[in-house]
């Protein structure tokens, strides 16, 4: 089965989410022009890192969660955005949604690895369940960021029968090696497909002083190839893929089938 993905690579506007929304909403609608399936947006790109006006921004946050949504309905295409949660308990949360193409809410998974070094967890709430939503071409996993230097939530993923893996990120320099090699090693010990989806520009961070983005966002195949690779300018990379490439892999190099989870507990 053959799909296109895009990848909405922003430089991300600090605290403006009215400014990001405008110009997220055209990147969907040149995706759709593309005829891409899916497209796919990087970390917090709606408001940015800074933790206490995200706090403020968050109780009114949930208008760009609907307005995504609505953006998936008019446009016809799967879109995955990462965005601020504030849930009924008042718990924030960095969140991935995935809307469907008749704009229904498709999964939503709250980040489980919070990145301490910037104080994340300090400020946000983590989350505590996997997420592996059901697709047209199969099984999705949702991962955030600081995510990729887990791999046991990438694994327990493809054990869900995940065949597409979506990792959104604000990755920053001087970690570029660190984003695009763990990325493809994600991609392969897993053989499945990866978009690596992060950010370019910069922000000022408070403590962390001005942090500049790496860019290099990837469609990462079952064998670790970059079917297209960004640079670190702001874009939409398109890409289209074959989702049989992951059952061929797993066939080849039974990875999965071949563990004995028996022996690996400390």
């Amino acid at each position: 089965m053959h799909i296109t993905v895009s990848i909405a690579q922003l430089d991300v506007i600090e605290a403006e989410p009215e400014r990001n929304l405008e110009r997220g909403f055209a990147m969907i609608a040149e995706a759709a022009r593309r005829g891409a399936d899916l497209v796919c947006f990087p970390e917090l790109w709606t408001t940015g890192l800074d933790w206490n006006r995200n706090r403020q921004l968050a109780a009114g946050h949930a208008s760009a969660i609907e307005a995504m949504a609505a953006q998936a309905a008019r446009n016809a295409i799967w879109i995955s955005s990462p965005m601020l949660r504030l849930s009924a308990d008042g718990a924030l949360h960095n969140s991935s949604f995935l809307f469907a193409p008749d704009g229904a809410q498709a999964a939503c998974y709250d980040k489980i690895h919070l990145f301490s070094p910037l104080h994340e967890d300090r400020c946000i709430s983590a989350g505590s369940s996997l997420c592996v939503a059901e697709t047209p071409w199969g099984q999705t996993g949702l991962s955030v960021c600081y995510d990729l230097r887990f791999p046991e939530l990438f694994r327990a993923c493809a054990l869900r029968g995940a065949v597409l893996q979506i990792c959104s990120a604000a990755f920053p320099h001087p970690r570029q090696e660190h984003w695009r090699v763990l990325a493809r090693a994600r991609a392969i010990e897993n053989q499945f497909f990866m978009l690596a989806v992060n950010r370019v520009g910069s922000e000022h961070t408070g403590a962390q002083g001005n942090i500049s983005f790496c860019g290099s966002s990837a469609v990462i195949d079952p064998w670790g190839t970059a079917l297209a690779e960004a640079g670190e300018q702001e874009c939409l990379l398109t890409a289209r893929i074959d989702i049989d490439q992951c059952a061929a892999a797993r066939s080849a190099i039974p990875v999965l089938r071949d563990r004995r989870p028996e022996t690996y507990e400390t």
